[in-house]
């Protein structure tokens, strides 16, 4: 499926208030659906590529071999749910946030692995 079906199907989500395809190297979203007055999508894009880049530095500085399936932000009124794509899809990762109230964490991490699997880039 290209971007914009992706951030579609992603946006299916129960809860979900904004999904972006963000490149983490030049920390430009690619595409955003959703977010609204109470969510900067190409704000928040740029300020998770800060989280991204860090884990990946502390993980190669760890030595770990491991990839990152997901990073979980949570808050007091959402979750932020951040999933950095496989490296054969570049430096890009889904970035997903989440009303805590309306939304079921583990089915909301189910459905983007899902989207990511089916996103060409």
């Amino acid at each position: 499926m290209n971007i914009e079906t992706a951030l579609k199907e992603a946006m299916t989500v129960d809860g979900a208030i904004g999904v972006a395809l963000v490149d983490y190297e030049s920390g430009m979203a690619l595409g955003t659906l959703g977010g609204g007055q109470h969510l900067d999508l190409e704000l928040a894009a740029a300020g998770n590529t800060e989280v991204v880049r860090s884990k990946m530095r502390t993980l190669a500085s760890l030595d770990m071999n491991d990839v990152i399936e997901d990073i979980l932000i949570t808050l007091g009124q959402q979750y932020h749910l951040i999933r950095p794509l496989s490296s054969s899809k570049g430096s890009l990762f889904l970035y997903l946030a989440l009303d805590r109230s309306r939304s079921n964490l583990a089915l909301a991490r189910h459905n983007l692995k899902r989207v990511e699997t089916g996103l060409e880039v």
